[in-house]
């Protein structure tokens, strides 16, 4: 088939590599090759990121910029860490060009999706939040987020992951290291302090700000952001809800995503179906996520669900690339 792939994040990207062997690729990108960038901190999971990269004939480790260790929780004036177990930070960018080579890709464009239909067996729709070939979900929900990339000269604030829960878990700021004098900080949040609180980190920590990037970022589930397809057009990641919500990470998700298409080429609705069913937990994260922001999480009438995230999370260590303990998770609760 001859199939256009819009988005060339790193669920695009991916599919640029897993679908060249056998079919006419070619990749649209809004974004000119220079400014390409992402929103994402750029944190993932070294294990299940090197079967994906595997499968692209590359590398993982060769894209690594810092391994973690711990992650530092600041909450209710208190400080905890969580263990880390396979997190870390990679070079995203070049991942998705290498992924990416010797794909024809058209940077700095959008087309119409009439030249598109005309030229084009299938449309793969990797636009993330814009989801621009794809109807507007009726229920979608989405955070701002805002993110600098820093330089430091002779410190950094943190030698590893940093995170601090705003009040009601509205949203978070972020510190995640990238290397041995770089670092992204950023923030998302409902209540629209996310930029306020990036600033205040920086002058108070100091640093040259290299690049700034901010959209939203969408936590509308899967189920809430129906249809996955439309006449040629088929959604893949973020642009069909495949971000968890309880942590914003979208990436390992929508590489997921991306493999079950490909196990379904052609068959839209079984590939609906797959899709539904892998991703199905996550409108029960999503609940008790806007439950805390809208100060409705009731400890007793919520409990069920909250067990049920805590053992899907605990099941899924590696994949999350932390230890998961019941502890923590109440703390994030009693938040």
């Amino acid at each position: 088939m001859k199939i256009a792939i819009v988005g060339i994040g790193v669920a695009g990207g991916y599919l640029l590599s897993r679908l060249k062997k056998e079919h006419e690729v070619v990749g649209f990108e809004r974004s000119s090759q220079e400014a390409h960038d992402s929103i994402c901190a750029w944190g993932t999971t070294k294990g299940p990121m090197q079967k994906f990269a595997e499968k692209c004939e590359l590398d993982f480790n060769y894209y690594v910029t810092h391994d973690g260790k711990n992650m530092y929780i600041d909450m209710n004036s208190e400080r905890f860490n969580i263990k880390l177990m396979g997190l870390c930070t990679y070079d995203k960018i070049q991942l998705i060009k290498d992924m990416a080579k010797g794909c024809k890709i058209h940077y700095n464009t959008t087309p119409k999706i009439e030249d598109l239909n005309s030229e084009f067996d299938l449309i793969v729709d990797a636009t993330g939040f814009y989801r621009s070939y794809l109807p507007k979900p009726e229920r979608d929900f989405y955070l701002p987020t805002y993110q600098y990339k820093i330089e430091y000269e002779d410190h950094v604030p943190f030698d590893d992951f940093y995170l601090k829960p705003f009040s009601s878990i509205s949203g978070y700021f972020w510190y995640f290291p990238l290397g041995k004098k770089y670092a992204h900080i950023g923030a998302g949040d409902k209540n629209k302090k996310h930029v306020e609180e990036t600033n205040a980190f920086l002058k108070k920590h100091g640093g040259k700000i290299i690049k700034t990037v901010g959209r939203p970022i969408r936590l509308a589930t899967p189920d809430m952001c129906e249809p996955f397809y439309h006449g040629k057009v088929v959604g893949v990641g973020e642009s069909i809800g495949t971000v968890y919500p309880l942590l914003g990470e979208g990436i390992i998700p929508s590489m997921t995503c991306a493999d079950i298409f490909i196990e379904n080429l052609g068959k839209n609705e079984r590939y609906r179906e797959q899709v539904l069913r892998k991703f199905s937990i996550y409108s029960k994260v999503l609940a008790f996520v806007r439950n805390k922001m809208d100060s409705k999480f009731d400890m007793l009438k919520h409990f069920a669900d909250l067990l049920a995230i805590y053992m899907y999370m605990k099941k899924n260590e590696k994949r999350f690339g932390m230890e998961i303990h019941i502890g923590d998770m109440l703390k994030v609760a009693r938040a």
